[in-house]
């Protein structure tokens, strides 16, 4: 199945070199191109694609606005950021938006194109320094404030991140997931545990399926609401 890909950023030679990049790879297709929100939004409503890959600082209309009125009009179309910012004031705001990724502008094409399959698949995939933002948000909430629904990464508050199960966790799974509740990578987690990477996934996919949780921010957000890493 061929990726229907929307470029929007108001540089000219990002889209470019984006484009270049993005054509070498056979399931993914740019359909389009806009340099800020509202040519977004006119060429989401003319040319439908799967996925938009989108800046967040744009004239006329900025991502935030963008995303908000996406997720109204267009609510099927999954929205990925990409940007040079990771504090609070951005990550935040983006991920009450809608959207289903965050990633920096400094990712390696090769994640990029990972990241893109992942959202088209219906992940979530942050960036770990976003990651984190969302972590510190969780731990500086009262219990009440963590009754956190997927709202703000699905879309929807139909399906809860309160689960258990942890009971069923390995020693070492357990060590994993108080990383990941830290927003270290694969890699971090390897060279702090003083395993592989490969061991690490291994890891990972065994706590996703024990808790049968979806991707990693869930699994962060379900540690901090049951007190790992405490």
């Amino acid at each position: 199945m061929t990726i229907g890909l929307l470029l929007v950023d108001d540089h000219a030679m990002v889209r470019r070199g984006l484009q270049v990049f993005l054509s070498t790879q056979p399931d993914i297709k740019v359909i389009g191109e806009a340099s800020n929100g509202r040519e977004a939004l006119e060429r989401t409503a003319e040319l439908q694609p799967d996925i938009i890959l989108m800046d967040l600082h744009m004239p006329v209309m900025d991502g935030i606005e963008t995303a908000k009125q996406l997720r109204i009009s267009h609510p099927q179309v999954k929205i990925i950021v990409l940007t040079s910012f990771s504090d609070q004031d951005h990550v935040l705001p983006a991920i009450r938006v809608g959207i289903k990724g965050y990633l920096l502008k400094d990712i390696e094409p090769e994640a990029l194109v990972v990241a893109i399959r992942k959202v088209h698949s219906g992940q979530v995939e942050l960036h770990s320094a976003a990651a984190s933002q969302l972590m510190n948000l969780m731990a500086a909430s009262t219990p009440e404030q963590l009754d956190v629904s997927n709202s703000d990464l699905n879309g929807s508050s139909t399906t809860s991140v309160t689960i258990t199960g942890s009971e069923l966790l390995t020693p070492r799974e357990q060590e994993v997931l108080d990383l990941i509740a830290l927003g270290m990578s694969n890699k971090e987690i390897a060279s702090k545990l003083v395993i592989t990477e490969k061991t690490v996934k291994t890891h990972v996919s065994h706590v996703l399926g024990k808790l049968n949780l979806s991707d990693r921010t869930q699994a962060a957000i379900f540690a901090l609401k049951n007190g790992y890493n405490s």
